[in-house]
Parts: structure tokens; sequence; C-alpha cells
């Protein structure tokens, strides 16, 4: 049987906020018996979008990452809920029944991705509902993944052969499997959220004058192991990205310069800073 499942590519998402809005804008002042009671208008993000900073000025990375419902196989808010007040669906899909849920708010303390919310008001915990109404009427994409303006989601029906054929294809991860939840949600490029960057400025005096050094070869080691090697880009810069947080100590070399620097890695990138290199040396005058 197919199910759905959504995919985000974290690398894609520039905090737009699209998706957001429009689970907002679909859910506050418009209810959907047995899919979803009305959204309250604040203190709600059925859909929100996590952002992480990096580095140190002046250079600085950010990253997002959407959350939202993961709409788990082994949802921990189907075993906390009484009376019918959480499903799960054939097809995937995790509800909250608003007409069954009130007065549980135990099943806001059970989801470990704190996906799910009470609504004071109503009484009632809430989640996004996988736009469930509107794929029941036909629709192919949930609204969010229709605005993303750099497709960063993707909506897939498909069977769970086919899903662990993409998972292990595109390397998708899901959040804290540690969890047992077996989310539906996949990331792609989750490490660019958690991940950090050794980065610099290559100088050099031409004329008296300090001028940024582009297309300079920069290498970074490990164990005397190469783990990647680029140019500086048109301002002098560099950027080693991608590396895991407490990955202990890396060689930076910079052969024109005979530079060579230790850098440690622990919780937070490490720029480091402006990076001379010799002058340049004058052409020596003509002779006939």
């Amino acid at each position: 049987m197919k199910k759905w499942n959504l995919v985000i590519d974290v690398a894609k998402c520039f905090n737009c906020n699209c998706c957001a809005l429009a689970c907002h804008d679909e859910y506050h002042g418009n209810s959907f018996p047995g899919y979803a009671a009305e959204m309250a208008k604040l203190g709600q993000r059925w859909i929100d979008i996590l952002q992480r900073e990096t580095g140190q000025v002046p250079m600085v990375e950010v990253s997002y990452l959407p959350v939202m419902c993961n709409h788990c196989d082994n949802p921990p808010c189907l075993k906390a809920a009484k009376d019918g007040a959480v499903v799960k669906r054939d097809d995937g899909i995790v509800l909250i029944v608003p007409e069954k849920a009130r007065g549980q708010r135990q099943i806001v303390d059970a989801c470990p991705y704190n996906a799910v919310f009470w609504n004071e008001e109503k009484q009632l915990p809430q989640a996004w509902p996988f736009d469930a109404h509107l794929l029941d009427q036909g629709w192919t994409r949930t609204r969010g993944a229709q605005v993303c303006p750099t497709q960063a989601m993707r909506t897939l029906k498909v069977s769970d052969e086919e899903m662990r054929a993409i998972v292990a294809r595109e390397g998708l991860e899901v959040l804290s499997p540690e969890t047992g939840a077996k989310p539906r949600v996949h990331y792609q490029n989750l490490a660019n959220f958690y991940s950090v960057f050794i980065g610099g400025a290559l100088t050099r005096e031409l004329a008296g004058v300090s001028e940024c050094a582009a297309g300079v070869k920069v290498a970074l080691f490990k164990h005397n192991q190469l783990v990647e090697e680029q140019e500086s880009d048109t301002f002098g810069e560099f950027r080693f990205r991608r590396l895991k947080r407490d990955s202990g100590t890396y060689t930076v070399r910079v052969a024109e310069a005979k530079f060579a620097m230790e850098v440690e890695v622990k919780q937070d990138s490490v720029y480091l800073g402006a990076i001379d290199l010799a002058p340049a040396r004058k052409p020596a005058p003509a002779t006939n």
C-alpha cells in the first residue's frame, strides 16, 4: 500500500517561511471536522523553521530546519491518547481527532519532537495534519510543498519498499531516530544544519595596498590525510564546510605562503581571520 511521506532538503531552505504562512492561512479561521479544529492565531506554529547560527563575525553562516508533526509509524501520541483521540491511518498520516481529544493534554507531553501544541481556548492538543483533508480531495502535494519557492519540500506517496529505496539512494535521515518513533518526514542534507566550518580570508600586498587574494589553493588535512582542497574566492575567502562538531584537530595549509595552522573543532565554527601572504614579487627589469 502506498503511504504519504514528506522529504525536506535542508540545503534549499532559506527561511522564507512560505510553508509556515501557508499552514497558518489554511488552518486559522477554518475548521475541518475529523481532521483539525481551528488553529489559534498566536502562539502556535504547526510548521516552524528552526534557525542555527555558526561562526564568528565577519564570517557567519545561518542554517534553517523546517519542523512539524512527523506522522510517525510508532507514534508516542497514539499510545498516550484515550478513546481514539489519535488515529494512525493506513496511508501513514497521524490525526489528532478534534472531536475526541478535548482535555487530553497528555498527548502534547507525549510528543518527543514538541510538535503538538495545546490550544488553551479550545482545551485541545493540535498538530499539523499533513493537510489530509486536501489530499483526500485529490491533492498530490501539501500546501507547504506547493508554495516552497526552492522546492525544498517534496510530498511523496509511495510504498514502504519504494521509500526505503529513496532513503538509501538520497541519503535521507530522520530527526532523533533514537526515540524509535519512526517518522515519515525525511531530511536531505541534514548535516548542513548541525555541521560547522573552518574559514579564513587571504590577503596579498600589491603596490603597498592589502588586497584580497583570489584563486589561492588552500588544503585541509586531518591526521596528515587530505580532507578537501579548494581555491579562495573573489574576496580571498575559503570555507571548509560540513565538518562535524567536536571532530578534533585539523591542519589548514596554504602552500603559496608556506602557511600551516592547527585548528581544533569543538561546538562552533572557527574563523581564522585574515591571513597575509608573502608580498608579490615585482618582475625583474627587462634587459637587452
